[in-house]
């Protein structure tokens, strides 16, 4: 591409950055005198690109506002930054119910690209292998999502229609207060205007959203992703177990996320635990532990592999798993090796 023309489209992806460019600048940055910019700036003007120029001490170049260019032009690390976060976003989940939009954005960028850049982005896209295998489950549709985001941000109720996990279906009037992302799957958290409480909805589960009329205003201090989290611990399950763990909340979230555990300080149990206290754990930091989940197997172990000691409050068919799982760990300790 002769060098005139590239620093013309140069001076076009400035520009639509947005924002009032000044000569000065972008002379500076495409490396000619500032009548030369002037220059430029008329080639642009004799293609109907509307530009503006801004006279004054601090004046410049901008474009006319709400006006979109077709052309797309994007440096090496842009493209490569697009085309992983689709890939990525495919993989995970977190992508909205079309599931081919992302491949036709990938698709449309790759073909536009120059043949050097294409193959080597292409190198890294056919190299790259992920752990975990595509998630598309929980997917939203691409409307509720733009709905309910619109709603969040000018503090819109919102209409929606809800199948819960169970099957049943209803209308409800949602104050959305923010959207979360966690665990590949999308929620949308607020109060239900009908009862007047906080409620979390998977946005998979949404078949439809519409913005109301009038506005709501959020409470202070909202954090939605913590109020999601506390949701999902706090969810109803088959079992309800409490606990005392002689350990700090970060400590015991290493093992029992904030979206299963809900965490606070407490006092020692009546009767000390008979594990030793573990060294980094004062004494006096216990804190009582809440969980609610369909099924006991799997906790001995977690509590086991925090390595802090513990009181169980209940229930008391936990107690018997962990004993179960001591006195299995105790036996396969006391077995001898194998025989050759």
């Amino acid at each position: 591409m002769p060098r005139p023309i590239a620093r013309v489209l140069t001076l076009l992806e400035l520009l639509q950055s947005g924002g009032l460019r000044t000569v000065a600048e972008l002379a500076d940055r495409l490396g000619v005198d500032e009548r030369t910019v002037r220059r430029y700036a008329d080639h642009l003007i004799d293609l109907d690109v509307p530009v503006e120029s801004v006279r004054g001490r601090y004046g410049g170049y901008r474009l006319a506002p709400g006006y979109r260019l077709p052309p797309l032009m994007l440096t090496d690390d842009e493209a490569l930054a697009v085309l992983l976060g689709l890939a990525a976003g495919r993989r995970s989940g977190l992508t909205t119910a079309t599931g081919t939009a992302g491949e036709t954005a990938a698709a449309k960028i790759r073909r536009v690209l120059p043949e050097r850049l294409r193959h080597r982005l292409d190198a890294v896209l056919d190299s790259l292998a992920f752990t975990a295998e595509p998630d598309a489950s929980a997917a939203p549709r691409a409307p509720v999502l733009l709905a309910i985001a619109d709603a969040v941000r000018h503090h819109r109720p919102v209409h929606i229609r809800y199948t819960a996990a169970d099957g049943r279906r209803s209308e409800r009037t949602l104050h959305p207060y923010g959207l979360v992302a966690h665990a590949a799957k999308w929620y949308v958290t607020g109060a239900d205007a009908a009862i007047g409480e906080d409620r979390t909805f998977r946005l998979d589960r949404i078949a439809d959203a519409r913005t109301l009329p009038g506005s709501f205003q959020p409470p202070a201090g909202l954090d939605p992703a913590r109020r999601v989290l506390d949701g999902l611990a706090t969810a109803p399950y088959r079992h309800r177990v409490t606990l005392r763990i002689q350990g700090t909340a970060e400590q015991i979230h290493t093992r029992l996320p904030a979206s299963v555990a809900i965490v606070a300080e407490a006092p020692a149990p009546d009767s000390p635990a008979p594990n030793p206290p573990a060294p980094d754990s004062p004494a006096e930091d216990w804190s009582r532990v809440e969980l609610r989940v369909e099924r006991l197997d799997w906790l001995p172990a977690v509590l086991a592999s925090l390595d802090l000691p513990f009181a169980i409050e209940r229930p008391d068919e936990l107690r018997d798993l962990v004993a179960a799982l001591a006195d299995r760990l105790t036996h396969s300790a006391r077995r001898g090796p194998p025989r050759a």
